[in-house]
């Protein structure tokens, strides 16, 4: 048996304050969180079963009961008791908070004193922006603002995140744009925009990578569904700089996320939300990644959102699959018991804390 009794959870957001109904909580269970088709349900999915597997025993529950007695036991908690009971069941001892999506979510203190867990904020670049040209009259305001803006942040927060740079011209261009770009690209933009528009324009948003790159932050790049590879230009740009990039989601991609991580001293790739979404698959999955990647460049991470069930089923699946990927090639014989023993650790919290420099 492989330990791993502390996880760093290098990646997720808050979690609801309100109670919620079966058709709303089953919702929270899909990545988009969209209505299932008619006649179908949420909870007939590798994160559905998977709930019903680990979180209604931490309820008092058996193990698989129907989601109707498993809201109705959660109902009778409450919102604050349950997401206690789950989130302290979870061997989770630090969060990284993605502070930047809206509703009714936990900021990292409130996460942290439900979880009884230390806690730390990653800032979203983008909302950042967006905020700053909110309050900023004119280009040159809100560019010194821009910097100004980011450099702050970089003193509280853990790490910064970019959720549309990938998509929004970094693979085309990844060198940092010039001046007279960036001043032309902020004009045109900051006319078009309404107050709280989103920052779609793809110079200002290499532009906003590149000042966080200088602060010196480790730099969380949300790559979704596309191919990491195209941020082999990136990679190599900021190579050296002493920013580490660390590559978020990706799956069907993980391979290519893994390969982008071996041949990139600064790059690391983020295991959490894979394993969590492909359920009784997370093993084959890990070993996958275990094939490519430097062990010391994975991280573990939940991606859990408004749901502390999602904290619970990640941390557990990650544990299950790690144990089960490790134990085989202890038992093997090609591996020695301490090596996998420290390699788990390594994945679980030991990278996350070396990278984030939480001491």
């Amino acid at each position: 048996m492989i330990d791993t009794p502390s996880l760093v959870d290098q990646y997720c957001h808050g979690v609801l304050r309100t109670e919620l109904g079966l058709g709303t909580f089953e919702t929270h269970l899909a990545p988009s969180s969209a209505l299932p088709a008619a006649g179908t349900t949420f909870f007939d999915t590798q994160t559905g079963f998977a709930v019903r597997r680990w979180c209604p025993p931490l309820l008092g529950l058996e193990p698989h009961c129907p989601p109707a007695r498993y809201l109705a036991r959660r109902r009778e908690l409450g919102v604050v008791e349950a997401g206690r009971r789950l989130l302290r069941s979870s061997g989770i001892t630090a969060y990284l908070v993605d502070t930047g999506l809206p509703g009714d979510l936990t900021g990292p203190a409130e996460l942290a004193a439900t979880g009884g867990a230390a806690a730390h904020e990653i800032v979203r670049l983008e909302l950042l922006a967006q905020q700053v040209a909110d309050t900023s009259g004119t280009v040159e305001a809100f560019l010194a603002n821009l910097a100004e803006a980011v450099h702050g942040a970089a003193a509280g927060a853990v790490a910064f995140l970019s959720v549309a740079a990938v998509r929004g011209g970094l693979v085309a261009a990844p060198e940092p744009p010039w001046p007279g770009q960036v001043r032309g690209a902020a004009g045109r933009w900051l006319a078009r925009r309404r107050a709280g528009g989103a920052l779609d324009d793809p110079v200002l948003l290499r532009h906003l990578l590149w000042i966080a790159v200088g602060s010196g932050r480790p730099l969380q790049l949300y790559v979704g569904e596309r191919d990491p590879s195209d941020l082999a230009g990136f990679a190599s740009a900021t190579g050296g700089l002493g920013t580490d990039l660390v590559l978020l989601h990706g799956y069907p991609h993980h391979r290519q996320a893994a390969r982008l991580a071996a041949h990139h001293p600064h790059v690391y790739a983020d295991l959490g939300p894979v394993v969590a979404r492909t359920g009784a698959r997370a093993a084959g999955v890990l070993a996958e990644f275990l094939e490519l990647a430097p062990f010391g460049k994975l991280l573990f991470s939940s991606g859990a959102r408004g749901l502390p069930e999602l904290h619970v089923v990640a941390a557990s699946i990650f544990r299950g699959a790690l144990s089960r990927v490790l134990g085989e090639w202890v038992a093997d014989g090609a591996w020695s018991r301490a090596d996998a023993q420290r390699v788990a650790g390594m994945l679980a919290a030991d990278n996350a804390r070396r990278v984030y420099r939480l001491g």
